[in-house]
């Protein structure tokens, strides 16, 4: 029954065309590099809506064709396929606000974005451009129209659940993390290390191996703890003066510090990011930071495991480590939330229902 409605609810979206303006390729620009996570979370999740999906890779056609002569080439896309929607996932400064500009006025256009807590200002730049915007940030629409956005569509982030899921598969790490380097990450990695626990790392600025989101899940499904580490600037002295003795590290922070200085939006406060629905997705235990607003998609202490300092934290490893059944059964009621309220593909369907109106207006 469950099924048969989902496919009914599907089919309202049928005769929607979309191209999807995002990174397709990776490293950035590459047509023989392995699918970004774009790819797999924005892409594939809306087809599987059955939109009709045209495919625009901006970071290829800017690397061929130079930045002109990619937004002409989206804009004669546009012109000849005459989509419903455009849908972008905005990296940095790839399109001229002309171009959004001109789109806008021929159909329906959406940017996605991804760190607008953090890069506030770059949000209500192209908010203007935009017939909308979007908003993970619990805080993103009041801050956003307080900045007289009114455009602002509030979509949480999720997981892709065709892609990830959970599999029985052996336990064969103690602890990982996953994800780029920062300064404050390694401070954590670095004492949980000095605890005497086994820590394994994956990711980008390690000087390790870069996962892809297979690999990722596979890791997720074989740790007994996976940590979900905070990559906002600390004021914590501690880790402040461990920075000082490492110049890669205070590199790093001098960045977002000049950025607070001058008035531009640097990394000061939590945010939810994908991360803890894909470790949950894939029925994975974790230990994550918490972050405003965590507690209205998953019951904390019952469904995800959050730490409050790094004793807290490595406390929480020490003990998740010696209790598998109560890890285990946290892991499980996260999965099954997950699978129930927080897929990309349920975020894209509550996204699509609240534009509809305007696209059936389009249409008429």
């Amino acid at each position: 029954m469950r099924v048969q409605q989902k496919c009914v609810l599907k089919k309202k979206y049928e005769n929607m065309k979309v191209i999807i303006v995002s990174m397709f390729h990776y490293p950035f620009g590459d047509r023989n590099g392995i699918a970004t996570w774009e790819y797999y979370n924005i892409y594939q999740p809306i087809e599987q809506l059955k939109v009709q999906v045209i495919p625009f890779d901006f970071m290829v056609e800017m690397k061929e064709n130079g930045l002109d002569g990619m937004n002409e080439m989206l804009v004669q896309l546009a012109n000849e396929e005459q989509p419903d929607l455009i849908f972008f996932t905005l990296y940095t400064e790839q399109f001229k606000p002309e171009t959004i500009d001109l789109l806008s006025r021929k159909t329906l256009t959406l940017a996605y974005l991804f760190d607008d807590p953090w890069r506030i200002q770059y949000s209500r730049f192209w908010a203007k451009h935009f017939t909308y915007i979007t908003s993970s940030d619990v805080n993103g629409m009041r801050n956003l129209r307080d900045a007289d956005c009114r455009n602002v569509i509030h979509v949480p982030f999720g997981s892709n659940h065709y892609v990830l899921g959970r599999k029985d598969l052996p336990k064969i790490y103690d602890v990982t993390f996953v994800g780029g380097y920062h300064p404050q990450r390694e401070w954590y990695l670095n004492a949980i290390k000095k605890a005497g626990i086994n820590v394994r790392i994956w990711g980008p600025g390690w000087r390790t191996t870069v996962l892809d989101q297979i690999q990722m899940a596979e890791v997720f499904r074989q740790s007994r703890i996976n940590l979900n580490l905070s990559n906002c600037v600390t004021w914590d002295i501690r880790c402040l003066l461990s920075e000082c003795t490492n110049l890669r590290a205070l590199r790093r922070i001098m960045i977002e510090y000049r950025k607070a200085f001058s008035g531009k939006d640097p990394k000061i406060r939590e945010m939810i990011k994908f991360r803890q629905y894909e470790i949950n997705a894939c029925g994975g235990f974790q230990i994550s930071y918490y972050a405003e607003g965590l507690e209205r998609h998953y019951e904390i202490g019952d469904e995800i495991a959050i730490f409050l300092s790094l004793e807290d934290l490595i406390e929480k490893i020490q003990y998740y480590l010696k209790h598998e059944d109560e890890r285990e059964n946290i892991a499980k009621r996260g999965y099954v939330r997950t699978l129930k309220e927080h897929t990309m593909e349920k975020r894209f369907m509550d996204l699509f229902d609240k534009i509809l109106p305007d696209w059936r207006k389009a249409e008429k």
